[in-house]
């Protein structure tokens, strides 16, 4: 029988360790779905300032960045072309939109 005289306790040890890298593992895949959810949550408020630009200018693009939870950071239009920045929480996100009048059929 193999002599197992100050081997007491690695295995609770190991289980240690296994259990600290299993937690962070968990830890990091959750701020990465975190980081995601604020981008895309950013993207959308976006989309919509920027629609909202378009058809209606700079306070209807303000607006719904607001209703969106997030701030208009900047607004540049370009003939028919808008372009907007917005930044939710620590997130910035741009969009653009094109106003066209022409009724659809």
């Amino acid at each position: 029988m193999p002599d197992r005289r100050g081997q007491e306790g690695q295995a609770a040890l190991l289980a240690l360790v296994a259990l600290l890298l299993a937690a962070a593992v968990i830890a990091g895949v959750g701020h990465l779905g975190r980081v995601g959810a604020q981008r895309a949550g950013a993207q959308a408020a976006a989309d919509a300032a920027a629609l909202a630009g378009a058809a209606g200018g700079r306070a209807e693009a303000e607006r719904l960045a607001v209703a969106n939870g997030a701030e208009l950071v900047a607004f540049v239009t370009q003939g028919v072309d808008v372009e907007v920045t917005v930044q939710r929480g620590p997130v910035r996100a741009v969009a653009r939109a094109r106003w066209d009048p022409t009724p659809i059929p």
